[in-house]
Formats: C-alpha cells, sequence, structure tokens
C-alpha cells in the first residue's frame, strides 16, 4: 500500500487471502539450484528483518522466514514487527540507522523514503552482490528501478511490490442509476457521486458519494499528486540536478480547490475528510456500503471481495478520473527492500533479499496477499493470472504511474504540503494562499540542502 500503508484495472478480482505457498529454491534470484544448495550450506548465522503492515501480511511474512530458514539451515531470521502507520514504520528506522546500529539488517521502506535514506548514507550498495551472483535486474519494473532504486550510478534496493491509486465503484448503483460505465473525468464523477448519494440517502443518511484521503499525512500527499498531474500541474522539476519546486502553479490551485469542493461545495465527502481519512478509514466507509466511490491501493479489493464483506460482489476498478484535456494519474506507491549498510551479516541479508525477490515469493505476493509484484515475469504466470486475471493490464499502468519527488529532503517537503493542502481542506485558508505559502517554505528547504 502506499504507501501510505502502503498504488486500474476494472473488473478486479483480487484475493487477500493468506495460504502459505512452498518456495522453489531452484528460483531463487537468478541462481541454479545446486548454487543455492551450496551457498546455503555456507551461511550461518543470524539477521533482523523489520517490516510492518496489516495483521495477515505479518503472518505471512513470518511464513516467508520460516521457508527461508529451512532452505539455509545455519541462518535464523528474527522478525521485528513495526507499526502498520507509515510514518511510524519510518521514524523507527530513521532512529536505528541514525545510531549506526546493525540491525535491522534488512527492511522494506516505502518508495518515499528511498532518497532520505540514499542520501543519508544507510543502505548498503547492492551493485557488488549482483555482479557477485551474476542477477538478473531485467526482470523488475526498469522504470521503477531506474527512478527510485538506482541513484548516484548505483543500486541501492529492489521493489518487493508496486502501487498505484485507483478509483473503486459500487456496480450495482451504478446500474441502479442508470450509468454504463465508471466516470472518466472529475466532472462525471461528481455528477454521479451527487445522484447516487441523493436516491441512498432516503434508506441511508450516513452514505456519501466519494470517500479519499484527506487527513494530514503522507497519504493526503499521494492524493493530491493525483488531482495535480490529472489537471496537468505538476510540484517540480529538475534543473541542473536541482529540484526546483512549482506548488502554487495555476493547474495546482485548480485542483486543490477542486479537492475543496468534494468536500464544501459538492458535499460528495464527508466533512471528516480532512480529520480522520486514511486509508483504512476509507475502505472501511466503502466496504459498510456507505460510498459510491473510494480513492484507495490496490490492497483494498480483496478486503472488499473478502467472504465476509458487504459489497462482496458488487464493486468495480477504473483508473483514478482526470479533468478535461488531461489524463488519468495515479501516484506511484509500494515498498522496497534494502540491506543496513552497518549489518554484520551483510551475505546473509543479500540471501534474505534475494529470496523475497525470488519468482515463487513474487508469485505468492500475488495470489495470497493481492500484491503487485516488482517483477515484471510474474505478471503473465498462469496461476497468478487464474487468481487476478487484471494484472496484465496493471504492468502499464505501474510504468506509467507519477512519483513523489525523489528528493532527500522528501520528508520536510511531505510535511509542509500536507500542512497546508490540509489547511485548505479544512477551510482555514484558501488554496491559493495555501499553495504560496508551500512554495514560499519550499523554497526555504532547497536552500537549506543546497
Amino acid at each position: 500500500m502506499s504507501t501510505a500503508l502502503r498504488k486500474p484495472l476494472w473488473g478486479i478480482v483480487l484475493v487477500g487471502l493468506v495460504v502459505f505457498g512452498v518456495v522453489a529454491s531452484g528460483c531463487i534470484g537468478g541462481t541454479t539450484e545446486s548454487t543455492a544448495g551450496t551457498q546455503s550450506a555456507k551461511l550461518e548465522g543470524k539477521i533482523v528483518f523489520a517490516v510492518g503492515g496489516a495483521p495477515n501480511e505479518i503472518e505471512y511474512w513470518k511464513q516467508v522466514i520460516t521457508e527461508f530458514e529451512k532452505a539455509y539451515p545455519g541462518v535464523t531470521v528474527e522478525l521485528k514487527r513495526q507499526a502498520t502507520d507509515t510514518d511510524q514504520r519510518r521514524l523507527d528506522l530513521v532512529n536505528a540507522l541514525r545510531a549506526k546500529s546493525s540491525d535491522p539488517d534488512v527492511f522494506l521502506m516505502d518508495v518515499a523514503w528511498l532518497g532520505q535514506f540514499i542520501s543519508s548514507g544507510w543502505l548498503e550498495p547492492l551493485d557488488s552482490y549482483v555482479q557477485k551472483d551474476n542477477y538478473d535486474l531485467s526482470v523488475f519494473f526498469q522504470s521503477v528501478v531506474n527512478l527510485a532504486d538506482k541513484q548516484n550510478g548505483n543500486l541501492w534496493a529492489l521493489p518487493v511490490y508496486v502501487d498505484a491509486g485507483l478509483l473503486y465503484y459500487r456496480t450495482d448503483l451504478l446500474k441502479k442509476y442508470g450509468y454504463d460505465k465508471p466516470p472518466e473525468t472529475w466532472d462525471q464523477l461528481v455528477e454521479m457521486a451527487q445522484s447516487i448519494q441523493q436516491g441512498e440517502r432516503k434508506d441511508n443518511p450516513n452514505f456519501w458519494g466519494f470517500v479519499w484521503q484527506g487527513k494530514q499525512y503522507e497519504g493526503l500527499v499521494c492524493d493530491f499528486v493525483e488531482y495535480v498531474y490529472s489537471n496537468g500541474g505538476e510540484l517540480g522539476y529538475f534543473k541542473d540536478g536541482k529540484w526546483v519546486p512549482t506548488l502554487n502553479k495555476p493547474e495546482n490551485v485548480q485542483a486543490l480547490q477542486f479537492m475543496v469542493d468534494l468536500i464544501h461545495k459538492y458535499k460528495i465527502s464527508p466533512p471528516s475528510t480532512y480529520t480522520e481519512m486514511t486509508e483504512e478509514p476509507v475502505r472501511l466507509t466503502f466496504q459498510q456500503g456507505n460510498a459510491a466511490f473510494e480513492r484507495n491501493w490496490p490492497y483494498a479489493w480483496g478486503l472488499h471481495n473478502a467472504n465476509d464483506s458487504p459489497v462482496r460482489g458488487k464493486v468495480g476498478i477504473a483508473p483514478l478520473p482526470h479533468f478535461p484535456g488531461h489524463k488519468s494519474a495515479a501516484t506511484l506507491g509500494g515498498w522496497h527492500i534494502g540491506i543496513n549498510r552497518y549489518s554484520d551479516n551483510k551475505e546473509i541479508a543479500w540471501a534474505f533479499v534475494k529470496f523475497v525477490e525470488s519468482y515463487e515469493q513474487q508469485k505468492n505476493f500475488a495470489i495470497k496477499l493481492g500484491w503487485n509484484p516488482g517483477r515484471t515475469d510474474v505478471y503473465d504466470d498462469s496461476d497468478v493470472l487464474k487468481a487476478a486475471p487484471y494484472l496484465k493490464d496493471l504492468r502499464s499502468v505501474f510504468e506509467n504511474a507519477v512519483p513523489r519527488p525523489i528528493v532527500p529532503y522528501y520528508p520536510q517537503l511531505s510535511q509542509i504540503l500536507q500542512k497546508y493542502v490540509n489547511a485548505a481542506l479544512a477551510g482555514s485558508m484558501s488554496p491559493q494562499k495555501a499553495l504560496d505559502e508551500a512554495q514560499k517554505e519550499a523554497e526555504e528547504l532547497v536552500k537549506q540542502y543546497g
């Protein structure tokens, strides 16, 4: 999830059940079965793996660790459970890495953290390990690896799974109110949401047309990026190696005004959007049958279609809408795996990275957890496509997803955006004033980092 829980397509059938799948040792990161066996005999010691997420994800990671320990009998992996909240997970890692602690040896990182972790010197370069094992990097999303994982001429991490923002909608309600397809533009979404909301509130006063992430946290930035880029705007650009912020561009102001209007003018999004709405409250509102449309990450599909879900079998997925004359935009999310530069067991850590990135594990992540693999070859697997036939189409979505700025000071930039975008949603600042102030602070931030 994004990311923040972490980020189209239509008619997705994701199964979010946790079922254990056996990992074939012959498919580990480009090594042959005999080579893997030789390596397992040599490796001895212990590593700590830090990971957070939903309870079912943690349970699945325990199974991954058990299988890895079977493949490498001399190795023990301790799972350090982190919080579900993305910001808490980042702070937990930052505190350990700043102290140059050898633990955790391996960890997952939100794609938005990579700029900070790389520039801070906290990650072990993976190039020598890749060269030594003749490890095949071509199986991963090249756009994601080149944009996020490779910086300053080195490879620092690998994508475990990728995400992008999606539009969920109630297929039964669209049919009930005379719509034959989901909205393609934001204006169409407003019209549909108002019509459905008005009709449904006759029996359900808690019903809303459209729910999305608006609380002051990282998820709000992800949503803001999608509105901005789907209106032809941008947050900034690189010139002579330096990032130049353009937060208060007219297109961005218009996009933020639309976000405000969803709550205060069109009244299709609840007032709690800017105080409470993160991924899970959004998902639960939709899943409980209290919304027509939802912006969320792919993880929500399996939960919406669980056996106990009130909306099971009544949910569709589409690309997020766009403004007239522009294209749909989805924020790139997902999680990447890296090795602590201060780890005292880097060879074991690399073996674990390869195990997690192996074809069979990536396949299991897709089938068992509903994750979108970081490896592109898994998207053609017959078992994966049987369980989730939409994945073949998602490849192009992930390859073209919009990233948040990959800069070392992104956490501080995000805090600026969160503060001012949320202030506009709350009505305490106009969109123009909010982005003007954000622009000033972003410019000062860039100056501080030279």
